[in-house]
């Protein structure tokens, strides 16, 4: 099959699956108990001012009329206005979105290179000290769990040695300095995201480890290692040039999944730390029953994920020229 029809069908069940998911989030945040007025804090609030309310939000509306209204609104673009901020979706998402892609984007690409970087190694070196010694670290710190190491992170390096900040992602006294250029901004953030980044560093890079080390075992066990070993290549460039490049694709595929689902912002990790993100707010909005903002929150988490499964095998087309669609 041509690629280019794979591509077209796959684009098809996307646009299926999408309104799917759209649907289901939409019926799923109508039936959860409560409603966004009574998770408004106003002591001032009388009953008929929250009847009022409910009738703006047209939360009195049944609920297709309802669905209908927002599937319009959906394909035109307009994500409606948080319930809490008062604010367009669009603007809040727009504003908290760079935040989770600089600290998760960056945090899952490093976690990969070291990764695979430790994988080759390990798996070169099987059944030796270097072998055992990096296993068992990437099992110990990937097993480990995350709200523990954040916590333990803090209390150690921002509380105990007070080397970091404890939480969020600027410090006001920098950002409020009108003779504050952009390097000291640019250094403030960087000093805040040392411990999120270190955190998820530790959690994911184990993962890619294990994952190099048993592809790249499984390779240097085919016929073409065995032909170039024959051949009297240097063991460095089988490692490097014959068996890694093709032990990486199931690695391609963990990090392109990472990077799709990162864009979730990782719901504890931007709690623990306050880190302003789409993870937090997602939690935020749920639990407080912001329906717009929530919906486009999982809207996007779901559309990048289903682009993502595309990218990642069109791309193994390419890496590897024995997979054809």
């Amino acid at each position: 099959m041509e690629l280019w029809i794979y591509t077209s069908r796959r684009l098809v069940q996307i646009v299926i699956i999408f309104f799917v998911i759209l649907t289901v989030l939409f019926l799923l945040f109508r039936l959860a108990p409560g409603d966004p007025v009574s998770r408004m804090v106003d002591p001032n609030l009388t009953p008929e001012d929250a009847q009022l309310l409910i009738e703006e939000l047209g939360l009195d509306q049944p609920v297709w009329i309802q669905y209908f209204y927002y599937l319009k609104n959906f394909l035109t673009g307009h994500f409606g206005f948080s319930f809490h901020y008062g604010r367009p979706v669009v603007q809040i998402i727009g504003d908290r979105l760079p935040n989770t892609i600089l600290l998760f984007t960056t945090s899952i690409i490093l976690s990969a290179l070291v990764g695979i970087f430790l994988g080759k190694i390990a798996s070169w070196h099987k059944g030796e000290k270097t072998d055992t010694c990096l296993t068992v670290g990437a099992l110990v710190t990937h097993t480990v769990f995350l709200p523990w190491l954040a916590l333990i992170m803090i209390w150690v390096f921002a509380y105990k040695l007070g080397w970091f900040p404890i939480t969020g992602m600027i410090s006001e006294e920098v950002w409020l300095d009108p003779d504050a250029g952009l390097w000291p901004k640019s250094v403030d953030i960087l000093h805040h995201m040392v411990l999120p980044l270190t955190t998820l560093f530790l959690i994911h890079f184990g993962s890619y480890l294990l994952i190099m080390r048993t592809s790249m075992l499984e390779t240097l066990r085919e016929d073409y290692i065995l032909t170039a070993r024959a051949k009297g290549l240097p063991e460095k460039v089988i490692r490097n040039h014959h068996a890694a490049p093709n032990a990486a694709l199931p690695v391609v595929t963990s990090v392109g999944l990472s990077l799709a689902f990162s864009i979730n912002g990782g719901a504890l990790t931007e709690t623990v730390f306050t880190w302003p993100g789409i993870g937090r707010e997602l939690v935020f909005s749920v639990s407080h029953n912001d329906y717009p903002l929530a919906q486009a929150s999982f809207l996007l988490i779901a559309a990048v994920v289903l682009v993502s499964n595309l990218v990642v095998d069109i791309l193994y087309a390419y890496l590897d020229p024995r997979i054809r669609y």
